[in-house]
């Protein structure tokens, strides 16, 4: 199977590079921001908005009315113009909010070129972007398929990466011989039907007190300063490791699942909805349920497994899986065993959810 895959990588640019990256951020930000209002004036006055096309065929006047577009990739200008047309078909397919202007504040920046002629390379640990030539990156694993195109971005703590998207021919795994039933949980993550428990890793948890603490520091000192940029920084730097710990996770432990089980079952969760729930909010967002179950998705899909999933209001914890009786008791989250009144099992509230949900999925 052809997928689209992406990989990213972190590199290390000298000052003339970061200047010119500076300025290639600049001007896909200033391009994005010139159709976006264009794109608002025209639906404004007319009731309807404009096309990739119809903004395409304005950039070289835009080109050549500010002599300094010219000196930047031009590939990289069109995709800011395709941002700005692809931010509004999702807006009116009611995907995503309407797109916002771009502040030059903002710390996080990026834009994104696309590979023509050789453009963009790799040798050894070297990486060759247009415009920025080669670049020390950190090959930390091997680039695969054919390159199609490239995010140049910079986070909140200073740190360049590029995502390289490419064009894999992905091999299904071999068969496997088994079903398993999954139930997600914020004391631990996971509980399979197989008896499997994996252990919530809790990334915010871990570093809440420490973010906390450099969120106050960074309150407390002259906004715009020097002091407070620092602050500001190892703010993001926490930020950042809280991330990479839960994607860690959910990557080894959703390409464990699929590797080893031919079907999968899981809940479907409204995390929107259940985040609503003020005393459970923080701890939610924090397993990242929503992140787990699109990489299951999207693996099942590559490497030829099947994933179902039991309707949300399936009562899977109060359901005796083996006669099917109905404990209302049980939706007290303190109840963590007990004991069928119809055919006396003793359950584990989680096992037995993972077993409903096995059954009951589709």
């Amino acid at each position: 199977m052809l997928v689209h895959k992406a990989y990213k990588y972190r590199f290390y640019p000298n000052s003339e590079q970061q200047q010119l990256i500076y300025h290639m951020f600049g001007c896909c930000r200033f391009v994005f921001n010139h159709f976006l209002g264009l794109w608002n004036d025209t639906y404004a006055s007319t009731g309807k908005g404009l096309s990739y096309n119809s903004c395409a065929t304005q950039l070289p006047a835009l080109k050549a009315s500010f002599e300094w577009l010219k000196l930047v990739d031009s590939i990289a200008l069109q995709s800011a113009v395709r941002h700005v047309a692809d931010s509004f078909d999702h807006f009116f397919k009611k995907q995503n909010q309407a797109p916002r202007f771009k502040s030059r504040k903002n710390p996080v920046q990026s834009y994104t070129t696309k590979y023509t002629n050789g453009n963009i390379a790799i040798e050894g640990d070297k990486l060759k972007l247009p415009k920025l030539g080669w670049i020390r990156f950190a090959n930390s694993r091997a680039c695969e398929g054919r390159i199609l195109s490239a995010a140049v971005r910079r986070n909140a703590a200073g740190k360049y990466f590029v995502s390289l998207v490419c064009e894999v021919d992905v091999q299904s795994f071999p068969p496997a011989d088994k079903h398993i039933g999954i139930d997600l949980g914020l004391k631990e993550f996971a509980v399979c039907s197989d008896g499997m428990r994996v252990a919530n890793p809790k990334a915010f948890r871990k570093y809440e007190k420490k973010l906390a603490f450099w969120q106050r520091r960074m309150s407390r000192r002259t906004k715009g300063g020097s002091n407070w940029h620092k602050a500001k920084v190892k703010v993001a730097c926490i930020h950042e490791r809280i991330t990479n710990i839960r994607q860690d996770f959910l990557h080894q432990l959703s390409t464990k699942l699929i590797r080893e089980n031919q079907t999968m079952s899981i809940e479907d969760l409204q995390v929107a909805n259940m985040l609503k729930n003020h005393k459970l909010a923080k701890s939610i967002a924090d397993a990242s349920w929503s992140e787990f179950k699109r990489q299951l998705t999207y693996k099942a899909q590559w490497y030829g497994r099947t994933l179902k999933f039991a309707h949300t209001f399936t009562p899977t914890s109060q359901m005796c899986h083996i006669c099917g009786s109905k404990n209302k008791d049980v939706k007290n989250l303190s109840v963590r065993q007990w004991t069928c009144a119809s055919c006396g099992s003793s359950h584990d509230r989680d096992e037995n959810a993972a077993h409903n949900i096995k059954n009951l999925a589709v």
